[in-house]
């Protein structure tokens, strides 16, 4: 078969300890997912059942990247997440069995054109423009579940410029990654590649171009980024 053009390669994240590469297939994120968090963005948390939205593959940008700042916005935010990584596929995954199909965890950073999230959520249109553009899913190196398990509290912290903005504990995610892979598997055939960023605590905030992001989360690493000024 050929094609008009030639294909993008897909992306793909470093694996901490391999040399072989992750391939990113999808990328879905929880929304409202820390109570904290849902407070600070004036909406109500629903425990019954998450949301989500998601963002392309190519939006992934690496940890330790400089990237620009985003167009058409003027309130760029950052979030910071624990990320699971797919490695095995699964539909109507039972509870019981969610963690089975994980195959480790990543920091990631879910970038925000605030603005433009909260003026398409006042008109009740989709996120898209405000959560799905160019490098706003970084990520870190994937650590297996092998090396760390299945990590289920610890601290989870941002910093901008060495200011501390961001600290919770991943034992207050209203959703944890099990009920996360459970219920997206109701709707989704899940597959390698696949990638849940499983929401962000409170204290989200802006940054400006020469800012310096920095985040971690007890045991799974750390991630970074820099913001450069705009086109």
């Amino acid at each position: 078969m050929s094609h008009l053009f030639d294909p993008p390669a897909l992306p793909s994240a470093p694996i901490r300890g391999l040399e072989a590469r992750f391939p990113i297939r999808r990328i879905f994120c929880v929304g409202r997912n820390y109570e904290a968090h849902a407070k600070e963005m004036g909406v109500q948390v629903d425990r019954e059942a998450p949301f989500y939205f998601t963002k392309s593959a190519f939006a992934y940008v690496a940890s330790g990247a400089t990237v620009k700042y985003p167009p058409e916005s003027a309130n760029y935010h950052y979030e910071m997440e624990l990320v699971a990584a797919i490695g095995k596929a699964g539909f109507r995954i039972p509870v019981t069995t969610a963690l089975d199909h994980v195959f480790g965890y990543a920091c990631g950073l879910d970038m925000t054109r605030r603005d433009l999230q909260l003026k398409a959520r006042e008109e009740r249109r989709p996120w898209d423009l405000g959560k799905d553009f160019e490098n706003s899913a970084v990520l870190s190196a994937i650590v297996p579940v092998a090396e760390i398990g299945h990590p289920s509290k610890g601290r989870i912290e941002l910093t901008v410029n060495g200011s501390v903005r961001q600290s919770s504990d991943l034992a207050l995610l209203i959703h944890p990654v099990p009920a996360l892979v459970a219920h997206l598997s109701r709707f989704y055939h899940l597959m390698p590649g696949d990638l849940i960023y499983t929401g962000t605590p409170e204290g989200v905030g802006p940054v400006v171009a020469g800012d310096r992001i920095e985040g971690a989360i007890d045991h799974v690493g750390s991630i970074a980024l820099t913001i450069a000024p705009a086109e």
